[in-house]
């Protein structure tokens, strides 16, 4: 009883089903980066408007709409290196994540370590190389910033700083940095990673159901990742105004504001921060599929 018939294609266990329904099943990184370059590209005006308005700086215009618009309009200053940076740290990080995530299953580890230990290293690495970039690439956005005008303003903005503050100023923010990319990234991969489950599957000849889950999952791990790790990302931009370390500013943020700070630049950063992660996530899935992956 139960013996499979002859003319019977065989079954294919349930560690081969997941794995082929498993993200990243493809080990090669082009889709990642793709689909990183091209969601930085359209989404540096969303991150320009947003790092302004976490930062405090004052821009021109009598209402939030009109303050928000002026801030994405051009000059984009050290726009190459944003996009650049960004290109190759999300790239790095969902397919780390990705892979990382592969291997841990296949030693018998559960989904939650299997999302969350890959996309926490690599996130940690990306955030510490970039940073002196982010830093730079944040100061330079002050309007009026005479550094901005340089040929290459962000090499003008970190020679400033190690000069007058010390290299050590560069990476100023890394702890709230880190304490802010490497949660977001790890709720991003977690999210897309169990919702992928949790959903119902679709046909996979039934190219509309396979877009709408896939933007289902997308728009949800973004949005996750953005709302909860605001508070970090308001901190490690008050710090590289003040010089202050993350506890102190912390502090006076909350002296002077109260709890408000928390939820500065939220309706600008929920964009900038959720379009980019979900349109990569998303669009990650078309390049696989356009690769023949």
């Amino acid at each position: 009883a139960g013996a499979r018939r002859a003319h019977e294609p065989p079954v294919a266990g349930a560690a081969t089903v997941c794995a082929a329904m498993a993200p990243g099943a493809s080990g090669n990184p082009a889709p990642y980066f793709a689909a990183s370059g091209a969601s930085a590209l359209a989404f540096f005006p969303l991150w320009k408007a947003a790092a302004i308005g976490q930062s405090g700086y004052e821009v021109a215009g009598s209402s939030p709409l009109q303050k928000y618009l002026q801030a994405m309009k051009p000059p984009w200053r050290g726009s190459l290196v944003v996009i650049g940076g960004m290109t190759w740290a999300r790239a790095a990080i969902f397919y780390g994540s990705d892979m990382g995530s592969r291997y841990m299953r296949q030693q018998g580890w559960g989904t939650a370590l299997s999302s969350t230990v890959p996309s926490l290293v690599v996130s940690i690495f990306a955030q510490t190389v970039n940073q002196p970039f982010v830093r730079s690439s944040i100061m330079i956005q002050k309007p009026g910033e005479e550094l901005a005008a340089r040929t290459f303003p962000n090499i003008a903005m970190m020679k400033h700083l190690a000069t007058t503050k010390g290299p050590a100023s560069l990476w100023l923010g890394l702890d709230a940095a880190i304490l802010k990319t490497a949660p977001k990234y790890m709720v991003a991969v977690l999210i897309k990673d169990y919702m992928g489950q949790w959903l119902a599957p679709v046909d996979p000849a039934d190219k509309s159901a396979v877009l709408m889950k896939s933007a289902k999952v997308a728009v949800s791990a973004g949005v996750a990742g953005a709302v909860l790790t605001n508070p970090l990302d308001v901190v490690r931009n008050e710090m590289f105004k003040t010089e202050e370390k993350m506890l102190p500013c912390m502090a006076r943020m909350t002296s002077e504001t109260g709890a408000a700070w928390l939820f500065r630049g939220i309706n600008k950063n929920w964009v900038a921060v959720a379009a980019p992660i979900a349109s990569t996530i998303f669009l990650t899935d078309r390049f696989k599929a356009w690769m023949g992956h």
